[in-house]
């Protein structure tokens, strides 16, 4: 390894453990609501499975990252599969998860007078199941495409003049329907973000017409919401470009600086945005701020605890 795999490597084991701790204690917190409180709001719900479908794309990234960078005899032709199919379904579920959150927090914040808009906010749930179950339609092109690019990675460095051509056609193929793939889920939060921008605006014009202060709940909401939505579109837009850098340099082997920046780019995605929404939730706030004193408490006071030395006999 040289220089550049090194710090690569440590960036990526930094962002996937960051990652890890963000998306686990997220689960944990929203899974100990529930036993106290026999019950579980549909946003901690649609957050907790956002979550397990993170941690679980993080370490498909981290095993992919091991075999290909420490011990290459182990990515052979089965496991590349069996990589880049978990890799697809991970990949598929926490996005249109994320993409839901948008459109929940659109639905629950959002204060319109249009019938239509007032006839989905009555039916939440409905709403949900119907994004979630019409994203499946788009889980076996996701899965096509994840084998195509095994192929092409595997093909991609042999092969004559011939084939190399054959293959720029089928990841010109992969790449456009990587995109197609992505821009749906993308597109749909650009229109929650951009009607939640909307509705802040009547709200604060509303606020100003009756004299009263901008600092009220539903001003906060639409705040919180508007950070969560668009540090998921700007995180979500950097990992649709590693993937098409990604992709076009497919001939390049896959610990190639160019192809290790894209993990490191598509591993902070995942990662960065967990802390987002941890910040954005007043109650696993305040529980990871309560964990990270408690943590700061005990190492303070190990360090402060004076050694005794052993008696002498």
């Amino acid at each position: 390894m040289n220089f550049f795999h090194i710090i690569a490597a440590i960036t990526v084991m930094a962002e996937i453990t960051l990652g890890s701790v963000a998306n686990v204690f997220i689960v944990l917190v929203n899974f100990t609501d529930c036993i106290k409180r026999r019950k579980i709001s549909l946003a901690d719900r649609i957050l907790t499975a956002l979550s397990i479908f993170r941690l679980a794309f993080l370490w498909v990234i981290f095993m992919n990252w091991c075999s290909t960078v420490f011990i290459p005899t182990l990515l052979t032709r089965q496991v590349r599969f069996i990589v880049y199919f978990v890799w697809a379904v991970t990949n598929h579920f926490h996005t249109w998860l994320a993409t839901i959150l948008s459109i929940l927090y659109l639905l629950k914040i959002g204060n319109f007078s249009n019938l239509i808009f007032l006839g989905l906010k009555g039916k939440i749930k409905s709403v949900i199941i119907v994004v979630l179950l019409g994203s499946l339609v788009l889980l076996l092109p996701n899965l096509m495409m994840a084998t195509m690019f095994e192929k092409v990675q595997v093909n991609g460095i042999k092969g004559n003049l011939t084939e190399k051509t054959k293959l720029a056609h089928v990841i010109n193929l992969t790449v456009m329907m990587a995109i197609t793939l992505n821009v749906i889920p993308f597109t749909m939060s650009m229109i929650c973000f951009l009607l939640l921008i909307y509705s802040l605006c009547k709200h604060l014009k509303t606020m100003k017409l009756y004299g009263k202060g901008f600092h009220d709940p539903s001003t906060t909401a639409h705040i919180k919401a508007l950070q969560a939505v668009v540090s998921f579109l700007l995180l979500f837009s950097m990992f649709i470009l590693s993937l098409i850098i990604s992709g076009y340099n497919y001939t390049k082997s896959l610990d190639e600086p160019v192809h290790l920046i894209c993990q490191i780019i598509g591993s902070l995605y995942p990662s960065s945005h967990s802390y987002i929404l941890i910040w954005g939730n007043k109650k696993i706030k305040q529980a990871f701020v309560s964990a990270m004193v408690q943590v700061t408490t005990r190492l303070w006071l190990k360090e402060r605890k004076p050694q005794i030395p052993p008696t002498a006999i």
